[in-house]
């Protein structure tokens, strides 16, 4: 998560593109209107009073404490900060484990260039692909990078490895998790798990309304871009993208985000009411209550490229940015508990 400035005007821009093509007309069939002022909260809505939720032996396999074992073991290879040991060391894993599980490998390599440093840096994102051949395909994303320094720690402690459990890992934990049923999941889509480089280099955080910080999203940014350039030529269609960002972790409260909300209405009341039929309580279809419920993030970059895509975040986690950002904060319940919203809204998708 990061509610940075840089990118507001396009965010900005790109908003008033919607509504002008009608794309915020209305309040999505069934869903209450997110609101961001917590004297006036929504009136909670229920999608599924009427059903009682059943395990779905398709997808009752998921593993959450095998998901916090992949936590830990990413951990263990300490900062996995962008074109460092750490980062090479976590791609070898990485993709030695979703080839094992059957995905196609894909390398997306570029360089991008900083504010902070004179010279462009090497960066990766990773796409594990399953049923390559299918067209219309949608997308389970997280970054995988971690961030140099725990920059909401006190100056001072910002040399110390900071190894980032919930802010990336835990969603690419997951995604881990999610890889053991992908090869046999009976779903009609072609499903791309894509872990974005350079989401948390940021080696200068900027001073507010003094400096200005280095850029967020650099590895979605490129992967936007280059879906743009080539989706004609390839014609491969992403009809939906479901970022994960610090939604693994005890007490999660995951709310509306207003982004999410505003570009891709409908894909976030699916994905709300797949959570409300399996009894998701950590799903909440209401405004989070917090100045960061817009939060700039990997689904913007999506979003203006014409893909629906929607963050799955908690806006509270009180560890974000610090050193005690660490696998002890991950509950395999909720690992679990997200996974199984992920994969009844799949088995939907047509």
């Amino acid at each position: 998560m990061n509610d940075t400035t840089d990118r507001l005007a396009r965010v900005l821009a790109v908003t008033v593109l919607l509504t002008a093509i009608g794309c915020f007309s209305g309040t999505p069939s069934g869903a209450p209107t997110p609101v961001a002022d917590p004297a006036d909260p929504p009136k909670k809505d229920k999608f599924a009073e009427d059903r009682v939720p059943k395990a779905d032996p398709a997808i009752a396999a998921i593993d959450g404490e095998r998901s916090v074992k992949y936590v830990k073991e990413l951990c263990d290879i300490g900062p996995r900060v962008s074109a460092t040991d750490g980062m090479t060391k976590q791609q070898d894993l990485l993709i030695k484990h979703f080839e094992k599980l059957g995905a196609t490998v894909t390398r997306q390599e570029f360089l991008a260039k900083q504010r902070s440093k004179a010279a462009k840096i090497p960066m990766t994102n990773l796409i594990f692909s399953w049923y390559p051949d299918r067209k219309k395909r949608v997308i389970f994303c997280t970054h995988y990078d971690t961030r140099p320094a725990a920059h909401e720690e006190p100056e001072k402690n910002w040399n110390k490895p900071f190894v980032s459990a919930n802010d990336g890992t835990a969603g690419v934990a997951l995604l881990m998790e999610l890889a053991h049923q992908m090869k046999a999941f009976p779903t009609e889509v072609g499903v791309d798990f894509v872990l974005f480089d350079g989401e948390e280099y940021i080696l200068d955080p900027g001073v507010p309304y003094v400096r200005e910080g280095d850029k967020f999203f650099l590895g979605s940014e490129y992967f936007a871009a280059e879906y743009a350039k080539t989706k004609a030529k390839s014609g491969i269609k992403y009809e939906a993208a479901i970022l994960l960002d610090l939604c693994g972790h005890e007490g999660a409260r995951l709310a509306v985000e207003g982004y999410s909300y505003r570009f891709a209405p409908k894909l976030l009341t699916d994905v709300w009411k797949a959570a409300e039929s399996v009894g998701a309580k950590s799903f909440k279809y209401e405004r989070g209550f917090h100045r960061a419920s817009d939060v700039l993030d990997d689904h913007i970059a999506l979003n203006e490229v014409g893909i629906p895509a929607i963050d799955i975040i908690d806006f509270d986690y009180k560890h974000w940015h610090k050193l005690d950002d660490t696998p002890d904060k991950i509950s395999p319940k909720q690992q679990a508990e997200v996974g199984t919203v992920l994969l009844t809204w799949l088995k939907a998708q047509k």
